[in-house]
């Protein structure tokens, strides 16, 4: 089954495709009289320190217990009912969060650090030795051979998005070992190499913008700029970043900044959304904006010349939170302690298993549990208040690494029961950052990282 395929170089395409500015799409609305109550049994209280504790621990075996075989990467995705599903295919920006969640498992006592250096060392020499384009490393991989598994027809080069992902977690990856013991020193460098080995600039073909892929056999021909609002501003920041392939000012103020047009002014709920989101400028794009770039990059006085990105992200959330909370669709099972909409798995109309880039302007009665639980840093009494129903539903939702992925009341408690890296990922990464600030420190130390954010005009630091 193809994932993904709503996003990444189609992401811009399909969200523009769905109807107007407030204007849902595909309704996804029950005709049913009467949708069955939930029967669920009681489940003992749970104390918000132990609900943390369980959702991180948990969800952390997605990357260490069921990471793929051979490179020790993550998986695109993960089926307890059929394991073998795409057993070999590691996704890069997925095994990026993957390296983050590994030093959240060194903190919290999950694993060793003897255990974590040798699992990364190991996860380092195969993207060291795995297929890369001018640098960038490509959306999909086999773990077993370290070639490239096409993404689509054209897209079997670079994603420089997928590859920021990456990096965000080698950076990380470089700031928690380079003061260590000897080995931990060689690992520290070999993350620094690889990531400095990256060729930003090379993707914009020479003009103010960066480009999202590569390709050998089509060369720049899916033709998708990186145009904010959405998750590719760590893209930007790390290219201005790099000591070898740096970007230009200009290339971040006319690409990602759009030379101001990424501003809104629209208000929603009484919360001012800031910037645009392509073709949810009302409510709000999918939650996963608001997490992918910011799991290092620390959002919290993070300002541009246009746009403070600690307000955007915490007024992104809170309108999700209360979009759910209105609950215009009367969809069964929205409210105060279950809401959350962003890309996952989904349930398409037969019932059968899908993928949807779920938001207020695309909602289709699917929630995901990670659009909450990593939203932790911006809402956190009502995201924790999400965590506990998903726990008070544990029989359905919880599983062998973590909250399953999707489920839906409003289809008689239908669950998604499978795991994507990119949505499990972010939940362990961001309760550590709500909880220590540990990634973001990390992150956020790196010499490379101040200077690109200086380099572009950024003021940081709370």
């Amino acid at each position: 089954m193809k994932m993904r395929t709503v996003f990444l170089y189609a992401l811009l395409a399909l969200i523009f495709s769905c109807s107007g500015d407030g204007v849902p799409g595909p309704t996804g609305e029950s005709q049913l009289p009467d949708p069955p109550k939930d029967e669920s049994p009681e489940v003992e209280a749970i104390s918000d320190e132990e609900l943390l504790d369980l959702t991180q621990r948990e969800t952390f075996k997605y990357f260490w217990e069921y990471a793929e075989t051979n490179s020790g990467c993550a998986r695109e995705r993960y089926h307890p009912n059929n394991p073998d599903l795409d057993g070999n295919v590691v996704t890069t920006g997925g095994t990026g969060f993957g390296l983050m969640a590994i030093l959240v498992g060194i903190e919290r006592n999950y694993v060793t650090r003897e255990q974590a250096v040798a699992r990364l060392q190991k996860m380092l020499i195969f993207l060291e030795n795995a297929d890369r384009f001018h640098g960038a490393w490509p959306h999909w991989l086999y773990g077993d051979t370290g070639k490239t598994k096409a993404f689509s027809g054209m897209d079997n080069g670079g994603d420089l998005v997928e590859t920021a992902l990456l990096v965000q977690g080698l950076i990380s990856v470089k700031e928690y070992f380079k003061e260590g013991s000897p080995a931990e020193k060689e690992l520290a460098a070999k993350a620094d190499a690889l990531w400095k080995g990256v060729e930003w600039n090379w993707y914009t073909q020479n003009q103010n913008v960066l480009y999202w892929h590569w390709s050998p056999d089509h060369n720049f021909a899916i033709n998708l700029q990186l145009k904010g609002y959405n998750e590719t501003l760590i893209t930007y920041v790390l290219a201005a970043a790099s000591p070898d392939y740096s970007i230009s000012k200009e290339v971040y103020t006319n690409g990602w900044a759009s030379n101001g047009g990424i501003q809104s002014n629209r208000t929603t709920y009484n919360y001012p959304l800031l910037v645009k989101h392509p073709g949810s400028e009302t409510y709000g794009g999918p939650l996963f904006f608001s997490h992918y770039s910011f799991l290092g990059l620390t959002p919290f006085g993070l300002k541009d010349e246009f746009v403070d990105y600690g307000e955007v992200s915490i007024n992104h959330a809170t309108i999700n939170y209360r979009y759910a909370v209105e609950n215009p669709k009367k969809f069964v099972g929205y409210g105060q302690e279950s809401w959350g909409l962003t890309a996952s798995y989904s349930r398409n109309s037969d019932g059968s298993l899908g993928y949807n880039a779920h938001s207020p302007a695309n909602d289709i009665g699917v929630i995901s549990p990670t659009a909450a639980i990593s939203s932790i840093p911006y809402t956190p009494k009502e995201s924790l208040k999400a965590m506990h129903y998903f726990y008070q539903h544990k029989d359905k939702l919880l599983g062998p690494a973590g909250f399953y992925d999707a489920f839906s009341p409003q289809y008689d408690f239908w669950v998604a029961k499978g795991y994507l890296a990119i949505d499990q990922g972010p939940q362990v990464i961001m309760i550590e950052n709500y909880r220590s600030g540990l990634l973001w420190e990390l992150f956020m130390q790196n010499d490379e990282v101040k200077a690109g954010l200086t380099k572009l005009g950024f003021t940081y630091g709370n």
